[in-house]
């Protein structure tokens, strides 16, 4: 019996999937965003443009998978809800999450990381990650530590940005998260190491390129030991958790240390642009802290900080609409396609976190700011918790928008937005 094969794009589809779906993710920046593309991006909100072509597409060719030919590559787009569970859920069955193009970009910098690593080798540092970073525990047992390096730090920023004419900008909040984000993983002796970003940042803005840019291997060997002086010392952070966790020879801890870095990246811009939604919507202000991990939550639907989420077929795979395809297929779930899609959510452009307490987004595989199923990301409930509380000592100071477009609910949300452009006082 002969298989049968996913709808394929025409011509005329693949150009207007490369056009408003492929180029300005690249053109964005996929692991390190480009600010002024960022900008321009919002200016054009193409995500809505994305999510316009692909709900089209699904109503010409069905909800079952859409094969696209992108150069010498097969790509399954998905377009329905039950096609990216099954993808989430059959991540280490049929389809992995080391996929050719992910390794092509992370490779840049983390070569060794567990999301970069298949079968034993793999089992072995997710099992390292989840001790480390206590998941699937909601809370870390080095919470309370935590708490007090963020206030600390907020305090910090808010006396730096308080007075007249004081505004909190990006550049300013950024730099700060990255603070923190350094003491909550490495100690508080790389509080001040700005070099360690300084070189993370430079391979990552090398990995937008993908295979299109060298590796510098030296650079990255930099990075490496850097973090590993710290993980020796094991002065404090998550670095103190390193030593009582299982490893091997296989599972190079400063490999996977150097990814908690690279993951914390996206959460300061999700919870800036939460801090907007919160000022947007003062009805909706509250400072508990399950309320504020949801209101992060809820802005990594709005504006997921991964653009698209990337796996490889490991076995001939068949699909909600009994299509196959074979061993090596790209499979893309783009993230706002599904986080945006008004046809089957009603809250799809406006800010709702209690749907992050009520259950309808557990429920909802097809809402995956964290990825799910066995790829999940093991340091979810750090960055939570790290944000969660950084933005309880913000809205202490009672700030209000002062800059950047305003997240309001008057009208619905915007499906792109620059986070570089808000501003509070």
């Amino acid at each position: 019996m002969t298989a049968r094969r996913p709808a394929r794009a025409s011509l005329v589809d693949t150009v207007a999937l490369g056009a408003l779906v492929f180029v300005p993710t690249f053109a964005q920046g996929p692991i390190l965003r480009r600010r002024r593309m960022v900008g321009l991006a919002a200016r054009w909100d193409t995500n809505d443009w994305a999510c316009r072509l692909l709900r089209r597409l699904r109503g010409k060719h069905g909800t079952g998978p859409l094969l696209v030919k992108v150069l010498h590559r097969r790509v399954l787009l998905l377009l329905s809800p039950r096609d990216a569970r099954q993808a989430l859920e059959q991540t280490t069955v049929s389809l992995t999450a080391a996929s050719r193009d992910k390794v092509a970009a992370l490779g840049h910098f983390e070569p060794g990381a567990v999301l970069l690593s298949r079968g034993l080798v793999r089992q072995d540092r997710r099992r390292f990650n989840e001790s480390v970073l206590d998941y699937p525990g909601t809370d870390h047992r080095l919470c309370p530590e935590f708490d007090a390096v963020i206030r600390a730090e907020a305090a910090t920023l808010i006396s730096r940005t308080t007075g007249r004419g004081a505004e909190l900008t990006w550049d300013e909040f950024v730099r700060t998260y990255r603070r923190i984000v350094r003491r909550v993983v490495l100690g508080d002796v790389a509080e001040d190491d700005e070099r360690l970003t300084a070189l993370l940042n430079g391979l990552r803005a090398d990995a937008n390129w993908f295979r299109l840019r060298p590796r510098r291997h030296a650079v990255r060997e930099q990075l490496w030991e850097r973090v590993l002086g710290y993980l020796d010392e094991g002065s404090g952070g998550l670095a103190a958790c390193v030593a009582d966790a299982p490893r091997t020879a296989r599972t190079l801890p400063q490999a996977q240390a150097q990814h908690w870095l690279f993951a914390f990246d996206a959460a300061p811009i999700a919870t800036y642009l939460a801090l907007g939604l919160l000022a947007g919507h003062p009805e909706k202000s509250r400072t508990d802290h399950d309320y504020l991990r949801a209101c992060v939550r809820e802005s990594l639907r709005l504006w997921p900080t991964t653009l698209a989420i990337l796996r490889d077929t490991t076995r001939r795979t068949t699909w909600s609409d009994g299509s196959t395809v074979p061993v090596g297929t790209a499979v893309v779930y783009y993230s706002s396609y599904f986080h945006r899609d008004d046809s089957r959510l009603p809250y799809a452009d406006r800010f709702e976190p209690e749907v992050w307490l009520d259950g309808r987004a557990a429920e909802d595989w097809a809402l995956a700011p964290f990825s799910r199923g066995p790829a999940e990301c093991p340091g979810q409930h750090v960055v939570l918790f790290t944000s969660a509380t950084l933005l309880s000592a913000l809205l202490d100071q009672g700030l209000r928008q002062v800059g950047g477009v305003r997240l309001t609910p008057d009208a619905p949300l915007p499906r792109t937005a620059d986070h570089h452009a808000l501003r509070f006082a």
